[in-house]
């Protein structure tokens, strides 16, 4: 039995017709690789809603199997980065299933509440560091974390900062916006651990539209200052374990890619007579047709492309045949907005000089 069989074929509840989104099963997609289920389906994760492993010397990775965060135990206190809501009080169950040190220190990575908006659970009290955007983005919005609020940042930095707490290092970098402004990477040299949230997913594609970032460009370039750093893990803040140094090099390539097929499609001008015959009386059904095209171009491109280890980005990485197309349409408007190109269908409408 097939999911259309199974669950039913998906219809438009809402008759939206053209004005609404698709709906999908499971069975329109490619099986996902059993490798890239990591945690889900450990008996401890199953049996708790949680799963905490030491990756190196006190760092520790925690996930709920969808959105993941890490603490580091100091000797005499734990600092803690994030707090997802998905993952609330089992932060505190995880923290206690492996050392009785309090936590005395909170990094937020970045403003999100879908990484944050739990931190109220350690109380009140602690070293509570960010980036200064993050702070403004809390005093200014202080329901990001529900009804029990999010502590407000005690300490904030606007490019570096060396935090040392008990004699264990944790460099904080801001290297400008990418994912968000204030979005920053938490490197601990000696665990040779880094969270750097909402770049990349181990394993996978990242989820719509390059992971719902604000600067496109930036976060494409965050992909680069991941690799700058010496790493043993990557914890990344979404899917269900942690990245390694090939996972971070095969999410750089596969975005890569989707530029650049972005760049080849956006050059493109021929074979656009269908929409141009539309005219201008609805110019956003014109522009509709028009990304539609180019983003099934760069997303047929991409997903067919045999990568450097002999599989497709589609057999590569768990979900891409789901999500790239929300990448290609999100880097094609970042590469006229970010990127400051011109269209070849831009170029044939708009009379040039």
């Amino acid at each position: 039995m097939n999911d259309r069989e199974k669950f039913g074929t998906p219809t438009d509840r809402h008759h939206l017709g053209a004005a609404g989104m698709p709906l999908n099963t499971l069975s329109d997609y490619r099986p996902i690789p059993a490798d890239a289920y990591g945690t889900l389906f450990l008996p401890d994760r199953l049996a708790k809603g949680y799963h905490v492993e030491e990756i190196n010397d006190g760092a520790y990775y925690v996930t709920s199997g969808a959105y993941d965060a890490m603490f580091v135990r100091t000797g005499n206190g734990v600092v803690v980065v994030d707090a997802p809501p998905l993952l609330g009080g089992n932060m505190l169950r995880a923290i206690k299933e492996v050392t009785d040190e309090p936590v005395t220190h909170l990094i937020y990575s970045h403003y999100h509440s879908d990484h944050i908006g739990a931190a109220g659970v350690f109380g009140d009290g602690l070293t509570v560091v960010s980036h200064e955007y993050t702070r403004e983005m809390i005093q200014r919005w202080p329901d990001l974390g529900g009804a029990r609020g999010l502590p407000v940042p005690t300490h904030t930095f606007s490019t570096s900062e060396t935090l040392n707490v008990n004699g264990v290092k944790f460099q904080l970098d801001y290297k400008g916006v990418n994912h968000t402004p204030g979005n920053i990477f938490i490197y601990a040299p000696q665990q040779k651990v880094l969270a750097a949230i909402d770049i990349i997913s181990p394993g996978w594609s990242a989820f719509k539209h390059c992971d719902a970032s604000e600067n496109i460009r930036g976060w494409a370039e965050a992909h680069d200052w991941i690799l700058d750093y010496d790493f043993k893990a990557v914890v990344s803040g979404h899917v269900n374990r942690w990245g390694t140094r090939e996972d971070a090099i095969a999410s750089r390539a596969y975005t890569n890619d989707i530029i650049d097929f972005a760049k080849e499609a956006l050059d493109q001008a021929e074979d656009l007579e269908f929409i141009e015959r539309m005219g201008f009386s609805n110019a956003w059904v014109l522009w509709e047709n028009y990304f539609n095209e180019m983003t099934n171009y760069v997303t047929k491109k991409t997903l067919e492309k045999v990568t450097d280890n002999g599989r497709t980005w589609a057999q590569r990485l768990a979900g891409a045949d789901v999500m790239t197309k929300y990448h290609a349409y999100s880097i094609l408007e970042a590469l006229r907005l970010e990127y400051g190109l011109v269209t070849g269908f831009e170029k044939r409408i708009i009379p040039q000089p």
